[in-house]
């Protein structure tokens, strides 16, 4: 696909002269300037400018326009990610529940040679929400990616290029009745699957249940089938222990 797009989507584009993306709070621009090799601009709201020069070993150059995890922006420090629930879920004794909760997304742009993706840019639609948070201690705490996330109804309640939507199967195997709050999980365990503008995540299993004498809230992936296009992986993941969240 050449010139200007007027209707971003994510996908697999071929480029033979110029290719634009207008994103919210991002402008991309990629350009043939001379026989086998490209530019690559990129301006954020700020007026910030990303730029690149990429040779090719063709005359066209194909890249992948796809959805990452929002573990990259302001910096990689963390592969965990705390969504905070604006209302808590309250489980009765052996209860269980489905509910969607937003999530954020950050945008990934990769160089697509045969089956090789070499990752070209990352950038958040959303920065000014993009920060840290701290599961836990300050002395033994998790650093993770913190977002305050809406329970919402289905898949459709996203924002395209900024969040998306993720399943959380919820069960209760305790006594008595609990309130859920948050979801502390490292992200990059779960697959994200796009289609035109929009994405969604794996599920996750969530279960309050007992270990030895500590009442914790255990997570799990729950692999979703779906004939959407799988994302691809954004260059590298941080080394992490695995953890069993505090029941509040």
């Amino acid at each position: 696909m050449d010139d200007s797009t007027t209707s971003p989507s994510f996908g697999v584009f071929d480029i033979s002269d110029s290719f634009e993306l207008n994103l919210p709070n991002n402008a991309i621009r990629l350009t043939k300037i001379s026989e086998n090799v490209f530019s690559y601009a990129r301006k954020d709201s700020s007026g910030n400018i990303t730029e690149k020069i990429i040779p090719s070993d063709k005359d066209t150059l194909r890249i992948e326009f796809a959805p990452i995890d929002a573990l990259n922006y302001p910096a990689k420090r963390t592969n965990f990610m705390y969504l905070d629930f604006e209302t808590p879920v309250f489980l009765s004794e052996s209860a269980a529940a489905k509910i969607f909760v937003q999530c954020p997304i950050e945008m990934g742009i990769f160089i697509v040679n045969g089956t090789k993706k070499d990752s070209l840019d990352w950038f958040s639609c959303e920065p000014e929400k993009s920060r840290f948070g701290l599961y836990g201690s300050p002395d033994s705490g998790i650093l993770c990616k913190y977002y305050k996330s809406h329970v919402v109804n289905s898949y459709d309640e996203h924002e395209s290029f900024v969040n998306t939507v993720m399943q959380l199967n919820l069960q209760n195997q305790l006594g008595s009745g609990h309130s859920i709050n948050k979801v502390v999980f490292p992200i990059n365990e779960n697959k994200l699957y796009y289609k035109d503008n929009h994405c969604k995540y794996d599920s996750l299993n969530a279960v309050l249940k007992k270990k030895l004498t500590v009442e914790v809230l255990d997570v799990e992936i729950q692999t979703i089938e779906t004939d959407w296009t799988e994302a691809p992986p954004f260059e590298f993941s941080i080394p992490y222990k695995r953890i069993d969240m505090d029941v509040d």
